[in-house]
């Protein structure tokens, strides 16, 4: 059986401070009353009664039945006493029948319970309503006049009991719903977490993959132009001295992005997928193009070769912001691409405008994760978020010296 959490010291807080208001809401009604109405009873009666009759309610979240008995018990005492006060406690009263059903978590025990006291209040108006017709001073007033007054206290109590008793039952669901969507809400965060770590793992493997397919191309180049300074070294000194110069520069390269990528892990595949690089952008923006998305490609600054690394990476963060650009700023946002070749740097900036009709929501983060990996990798910095004017803009900056002549 769900159960809503139990009150915390606000609470009790906050109920300690309406018994008090009450209380003194009471008494104050007393004190007006006289001025209007002799009483026939001694005066700290009814401020007794006044004061007594709400500071039940500071319990009431943790005890409702019993709060709800002891506020029955001094509401009828009162009454028979000739001393209650017929205004705030009207309202402390309320609140102690309601909470049965806003509080107690047993629900039977809360259904029956509710209905055992409003039978018994209903005996007790009944008992009254016998009384007050063989008063004397009844007849003096008018039968009808008194059966019009006893109409109208039926129909305010079925009214005032009604609605204390569908406003509990409504706050105890309220509160049950409460906590079962903070629940789902926790189980799809810690979820979303989960996904994101997987999805950040699998684009950590498609790096190393990717990684293999980078280093292996300076491996392979120090294979050849080894073998053929072993066998120019008898013959021809200058070639043979000319070769192992590249094989030393392909070492340092590949050390270089060995160091920018050690995180990695090596992947179980056969490493033959072909490295994209910034040559095949504008074959990536003609399929995206093809998809329906508006996009303008444009390159400032003297394009130059850049290690492959670098090119892979500038690849692969125009092809993460363009997917994301289609799924958040939607279809037909308009989509520009910048490559800039810097003296020793190379920038790629991908912003849309943000009014292509997408979603707008924001997923799980991953591929931004995996952005930033590359990126920083290669000891650059990557720069997501809103643009001032509206849209998005995804820019990454990373060192790009030219590369080598071998390459």
């Amino acid at each position: 059986m769900p159960v809503r959490p139990a009150p915390d010291a606000r609470s009790t807080r906050a109920d300690t401070l309406l018994a008090i208001a009450l209380a003194f809401s009471g008494c104050i009604m007393v004190a007006l009353s006289t001025s209007f109405q002799p009483l026939e009873a001694p005066i700290w009666q009814p401020l007794l009664a006044a004061a007594l009759l709400p500071l039940p309610l500071v319990l009431r979240r943790r005890f409702p039945l019993a709060v709800a008995a002891c506020q029955i018990a001094i509401y009828m005492v009162a009454g028979e006493l000739g001393v209650l006060e017929l205004y705030a406690s009207q309202v402390a009263l309320f609140m102690g029948f309601y909470s049965i059903g806003a509080w107690d978590p047993n629900r039977t025990r809360a259904h029956w319970a509710r209905v055992a006291i409003a039978i018994f209040m209903a005996g007790w108006l009944a008992t009254s309503a016998v009384r007050g017709f063989l008063d004397p001073e009844t007849g003096e007033r008018g039968v009808s006049a008194y059966f019009g007054l006893l109409i109208i206290q039926i129909i305010v109590n079925i009214a005032y009991f009604g609605a204390a008793w569908v406003f509990g039952d409504r706050a105890w669901s309220s509160a049950i719903e409460r906590e079962r969507l903070a629940a789902a809400h926790d189980e799809i965060v810690a979820q979303q977490a989960q996904l994101a770590e997987q999805a950040v793992s699998l684009e950590r493997l498609r790096i190393a993959r990717e990684l293999h397919d980078v280093v292996a191309h300076h491996v392979s180049a120090m294979g050849v132009q080894a073998g053929a300074a072993r066998r120019m070294l008898a013959v021809d000194a200058d070639r043979a001295a000319d070769a192992l110069r590249h094989v030393e520069q392909s070492a340092r390269d590949a050390i270089g992005e060995l160091r920018a990528l050690v995180v990695t892990l090596r992947a179980d595949d056969d490493g033959t997928a072909a490295t994209p690089d910034l040559e095949r952008l504008p074959e990536l923006v003609e399929q995206a193009r093809a998809a329906g998305q508006r996009i303008s490609l444009a390159t400032i600054g003297e394009a130059r070769r850049v290690s492959p690394m670098v090119g892979l990476t500038g690849f692969r963060v125009v092809q993460e912001a363009l997917t994301n650009a289609r799924k958040h700023a939607g279809p037909i946002a308009q989509v520009d691409v910048r490559v800039r070749y810097l003296p020793d740097e190379l920038e790629v900036e991908v912003a849309d405008d943000g009014h292509g009709g997408g979603s707008g929501e924001q997923g799980a983060g991953a591929g931004v994760m995996g952005m930033r990996e590359r990126v920083s990798a290669l000891g650059g910095t990557l720069d997501v978020g809103p643009r001032s004017r509206g849209g998005w803009l995804v820019r990454a900056r990373v060192p790009a010296v030219s590369a080598s002549a071998d390459d």
